[in-house]
């Protein structure tokens, strides 16, 4: 199955949010740098995937950047990823680094500014996730 490689760091973060909510883990460990490859495994985040149910990404900011095939140019995301884990609602912040590599852009790694255990909101509450939509017309769903 070929895939069209992302045009910047905000498209592969959204794609790899996409490929972890579908449990497509190959696709998650090919856009991996290679240096990051070398700590992962596909089993790995096959099991994680298999564990976890993602319920909304969240983009607070996305770096400018220049596609500087030559010179490696790095660029930065950061996001809240909302998911389910062993029961729990968790909400997890990280700042992603990116490169350039082979011609196309790689999750090199990533900062977890913070991660957190969330409690499951009432039907008419406001929803977790930030959307300023109640619990019972958003995130709801997804349980």
């Amino acid at each position: 199955m070929a895939t069209i490689p992302a045009n910047s760091p905000e498209q592969l973060m959204r794609s790899r949010y996409s490929a972890y909510a579908t449990k497509n883990a190959e696709y998650i460990y090919l856009t991996y740098a290679k240096a990051s490859q070398l700590e992962q495994s596909i089993v790995d985040i096959e099991q994680w995937a298999a564990q976890t149910k993602w319920l909304k990404l969240v983009i607070h900011n996305a770096s400018e950047y220049q596609k500087n095939k030559i010179n490696k140019e790095s660029a930065q995301v950061e996001f809240s990823a909302f998911y389910q884990h062993q029961g729990q609602i968790w909400q997890m912040r990280e700042n992603s680094n990116f490169i350039i590599e082979d011609n196309a852009w790689r999750y090199l790694d990533g900062d977890v500014s913070d991660s957190k255990v969330l409690i499951k909101p009432k039907r008419n509450d406001t929803c977790f996730c930030q959307s300023n939509k109640k619990f019972k017309q958003c995130c709801a769903k997804a349980f």
